[in-house]
């Protein structure tokens, strides 16, 4: 089927839900725990506890646009993450606001695992790795502007209008999609979703080791950046020095890392494979990895040391995340929802440890952190050099 109109656009605007929900309330940790009467360390985990949902469930939506359609799971999580922002603005305890954060979990992962999704059943691989590069670049935008907005927010109107803004940003994101986007799953390749067939599926994709090995690599990667976006407020309060305006000190020069990482990607797509990318993306986030441990074992926090480093490390992200899908989604090409879903569980869980584990004991101190990052990296690397050749799925399919 030709491509849908402006569907990169919306795709990307509907994975861009995930960083919003993020770092849009980042600012407003100290008005929120000030009213909730609660430490830094538990309002942390809202954050985990979103991270969780979102993975756990993304297993749930993948297989489920499989059978339905993309477009069905995509409308109805919407509906739910509209409702659970709004329960998170009108929470009067903690323990309320902390289950509508669960919520909006459970609801943000129904629109990776779709919307993605959605982008390579209407392209080629290249021209997919191309699309994802186009709505990874506008993606990239989100963690650099949620947080501005997020902060002026908080000043203008208090925290609870930051949830108001995520639900308004979901509602107008549905009126797209229910205007402008058809179904892009033909029903010659639905799925059963009976629970036997799933799980078979799902036991494949344990066992394939190419498709285990590029899943596993992206949360080690990607989580030395995330050991940045979830201690945020510690490197922006406590480390650097700055205030709750200045969280595009930090956020933007990350954002502009990954477009400009994407829009590399996007140029090299029909000039290089895909391996070929990825193996210079991880050479430009291991200079990245490099530079930051040097500096902040030997240098006193600043902007402008700490930051450059981290810009080398997120073009390198941008570069290869387009790549990674593509390779991982062709391991399973007639299960793309659920295989989908576990490269998006297996980011979340990633996610989910660093800001529940790595974050609270690396977070000390700026070495602390720059060394978590080398060490992720080293493990992608490692998983990277020992990758094994394409497959076949045992599922009946052979791959493309």
């Amino acid at each position: 089927m030709p491509p849908p109109k402006h569907l990169t656009l919306i795709v990307a605007l509907l994975t861009m839900i995930g960083p919003f929900t993020i770092d849009t309330y980042l600012p407003s940790f100290p008005a929120i725990e000030a009213e909730f009467g609660v430490s830094r360390a538990l309002m942390s985990q809202s954050i985990a506890f979103y991270l969780a949902a979102f993975g756990v469930f993304t297993l749930f939506w993948g297989p489920l646009s499989d059978r339905l359609g993309r477009r069905t799971v995509v409308v109805a999580t919407l509906v739910l993450y509209l409702f659970s922002s709004a329960g998170c603005a009108l929470a009067g305890d903690y323990g309320t606001f902390l289950f509508f954060r669960l919520l909006q979990g459970v609801a943000a992962g129904g629109g990776l695992a779709a919307g993605r999704t959605m982008l390579r059943d209407v392209y080629s691989p290249q021209e997919a790795q191309r699309a994802l590069s186009r709505a990874m670049m506008l993606f990239a935008v989100a963690p650099g502007v949620a947080p501005i907005i997020g902060g002026w927010l908080e000043s203008l109107l208090g925290w609870h209008s930051v949830f108001y803004f995520l639900a308004i940003y979901s509602g107008l994101v549905l009126v797209m999609i229910l205007l402008w986007v058809p179904e892009t799953l033909p029903a010659a390749m639905r799925q059963s979703f009976h629970p036997v067939h799933v799980a078979r599926v799902y036991s494949h994709t344990l066992v394939h080791r190419r498709f285990q090995w590029l899943v596993i690599m992206v949360p080690c990667y990607f989580g030395g950046m995330f050991l940045y976006i979830a201690g945020a407020p510690t490197v922006v309060f406590d480390f650097l020095k700055l205030d709750v305006h200045d969280f595009g000190v930090l956020f933007v020069p990350l954002v502009m890392g990954i477009i400009v990482g994407a829009w590399l990607s996007g140029r090299l797509a029909h000039r290089w494979p895909a391996e070929r990318t990825v193996s210079l993306a991880l050479i430009l986030m291991s200079v990245g990895a490099v530079l930051n441990t040097a500096q902040a074992l030997s240098l006193p926090p600043r902007v402008l040391t700490a930051i450059p480093p981290l810009i080398f490390y997120t073009i390198g992200i941008g570069i290869a995340m387009p790549a990674m899908t593509v390779l991982a989604l062709d391991c399973f090409p007639r299960n793309r929802g659920a295989a989908s879903a576990v490269q998006g569980f297996m980011q979340m869980l990633g996610n989910t440890l660093v800001t529940s584990i790595a974050v609270p004991l690396l977070s000390h101190r700026p070495d602390g952190l720059a060394l978590g990052q080398l060490s992720l990296l080293a493990v992608a690397l490692l998983l990277w050099f020992t990758l094994p050749a394409q497959e076949s799925a045992d599922t009946g399919e052979g791959t493309s």
